[in-house]
């Protein structure tokens, strides 16, 4: 009889600890600096998307600790069947306080992929052209993300992209082959192109069907 409390004990004490920690998690978020705060319908105006891509596309608010070590808030347009994985990648980065600039729809940036890598914004969704060719990016239907474009250029031939971007792994919210970012995305099925052979783009991540 003795045992049977106790067992009772600890259940309702791991379920005070989990609320208690919930609770918390929703009073740090309340108090998020907010980076935007669009609709569906916001963030995907000005373009023309074909129907069969919108209809797959959701608004994600995600949470992370910017380069001015407070908590923000920003949004991500991803394809609905990465939603969950973009959650929990998040969540884990903003436990660990990995550093990210901001996190905006290319919206706000008039779908430039320039000016939003210039501004060090990441982003997902854009219906766009892989630069110089005339092949539809994967960010197109969602599937890929660029995180810090400042601190993780992409480079070919010896030329950064964005123009200027250095890649200096020791610097904070730069990616490398064993940051913890990577090991993330790669445990939810992800892809990075810093490890591409022909090329090196260390700010993007995707993961195709």
């Amino acid at each position: 009889m003795k045992l049977k409390y106790f067992y009772i004990l600890i259940t309702l004490a791991f379920i005070l600890i989990s609320s208690g920690s919930k609770m918390d998690n929703e009073a740090q978020q309340t108090k998020a600096i907010s980076d935007c705060n669009y609709t569906l319908k916001e963030s995907l105006a000005g373009k023309d998307i074909p129907k069969e891509i919108k209809e797959n596309l959701r608004l994600v608010d995600v949470y992370y600790y910017s380069f001015d070590n407070k908590l923000h808030k920003g949004q991500l347009v991803i394809d609905k069947d990465l939603e969950n994985d973009i959650k929990w990648i998040f969540e884990m980065l903003k436990e660990k306080r990995f550093p990210i600039k901001r996190v905006i729809p290319v919206v706000k940036y008039h779908w430039s992929d320039d000016k939003s890598m210039k501004a060090n914004n990441s982003s997902a969704f854009n219906y766009r052209l892989v630069a110089n060719t005339n092949r539809f990016s994967n960010h197109s239907t969602g599937r890929a993300i660029d995180i810090n474009p400042w601190q993780n250029p992409q480079i070919i031939d010896g030329a950064a992209s964005p123009k200027g971007a250095v890649y200096n792994p020791k610097v904070k919210g730069t990616i490398s082959k064993r940051s913890l970012i990577v090991r993330l995305f790669k445990e939810r099925g992800w892809s990075w192109g810093g490890d591409w052979k022909t090329r090196a783009d260390y700010q993007h991540f995707e993961k195709l069907k």
